[in-house]
């Protein structure tokens, strides 16, 4: 979800660290980055998760509004929504477009966000992707083409699929807030009156699994997948929920783990995408920057950006933390892996 204000400035100051944007550094193909905001420790445990000398590097910049990263193989996948367009960015080369359109092939505009959003790989290693304007989740084929997995619960559309997870089963589980209808909740083109976090199974057969999140965003296993972690982006009820999973891939009651709105209005944003690592520690999207929290939602630490940051993904070998922020794609070097030991599983 994007808010009001991107960044227009030509230069601010980020903790100790001076920044200035550039459109033309999202071409570059540097292996030497400028550094941006900083890393605030609130738990000793954190040590052991983030290098006492971590800096964020700033790898790519000039976007509109970056979501949905995602490493595969070499090289990382992410979606700048407005602009309908997925970027692949390899260190050593830079940025280059990999799709477009990458969530809305109709005719004429559609709305300010009709791109694709959350990105994942099945089990397969097939790109899987959340599509705002075609309001659908789809999968691209060995042969190139998109197909699509699920568009609608019950006979109705969904709303525009903002972030996806895939459970080692296969089953995909993902969130579907209003964001990217024209005029979000108010679209005349909405459907349904809930937001829902569904499942698409093996077979085809669409789950609602809940409506009681708000505006459903972030979602992320936990490493036995015994947890589905859901990301609220609105105001009034800015947390983080914990859901059980039962053994038939429903959900459970859930409980809040993270509480975010003390932080709401004093840091850009709103909780949104996340991820989790192989000892079950959670990087939340949220006010600031990625909120690093323990498996019972303890906080941790902060990796401060100062943007207005909407997900995250491990790459490299696992241990490389990309964040989506904005009008950049940043980076840390962590102590940790992503859950199942590699990048691009969540």
């Amino acid at each position: 979800m994007r808010q009001a204000g991107l960044v227009v400035a030509l230069g601010w100051i980020v903790g100790s660290t001076l920044f200035s944007f550039c459109p033309q550094a999202a071409a570059h193909d540097s292996t030497v980055f400028p550094t941006i905001g900083e890393v605030i420790r609130k738990d000793k445990r954190l040590d052991k998760i983030i290098p006492l000398d971590a800096k964020i590097e700033v790898v790519a910049s000039g976007f509109v509004w970056s979501e949905g990263p995602l490493w595969v193989e070499d090289y990382l996948l992410f979606s700048d929504v407005p602009q309908n367009t997925i970027f692949k960015w390899k260190e050593g080369e830079g940025i280059s477009v990999w799709m477009k359109p990458s969530g809305y092939t109709g005719l004429g505009d559609y709305s300010p966000e009709p791109g694709s959003n959350g990105l994942a790989l099945d089990r397969q290693g097939r790109v899987i992707f959340c599509e705002h304007g075609d309001r659908r989740i789809s999968v691209l084929t060995k042969d190139g083409g998109k197909l699509t997995l699920a568009d609608r619960y019950q006979g109705k559309r969904f709303h525009s699929p903002n972030d996806v997870t895939v459970k080692s089963n296969g089953d995909i589980y993902f969130a579907d807030p209003p964001y990217g209808l024209p005029g979000q909740e108010k679209s005349p083109l909405k459907e349904m009156d809930i937001y829902g976090v569904y499942r698409v199974s093996a077979n085809g057969d669409v789950t609602l699994l809940t409506d009681e999140v708000s505006r459903p965003n972030g979602v992320a296993f936990s490493p036995d997948e015994k947890t589905l972690y859901v990301a609220n982006t609105d105001p009034a009820d800015a947390v983080l929920r914990a859901f059980p999973v039962q053994p038939d891939g429903t959900l459970g009651p859930s409980k809040v783990i993270y509480d975010f709105r003390p932080l709401v209005g004093k840091f850009k944003h709103l909780p949104d995408g996340l991820k989790v690592d192989r000892e079950g520690n959670l990087f939340v999207a949220g006010p600031g920057g990625i909120h690093v929290l323990a498996p019972d939602g303890t906080p941790l630490g902060l990796i401060f950006t100062g943007q207005a940051t909407t997900n995250c993904a491990f790459g490299g070998d696992g241990s490389e933390l990309y964040m989506t922020a904005d009008a950049f794609i940043l980076r840390i070097k962590t102590l940790t892996k992503g859950a199942n030991g590699k990048a691009g599983a969540q």
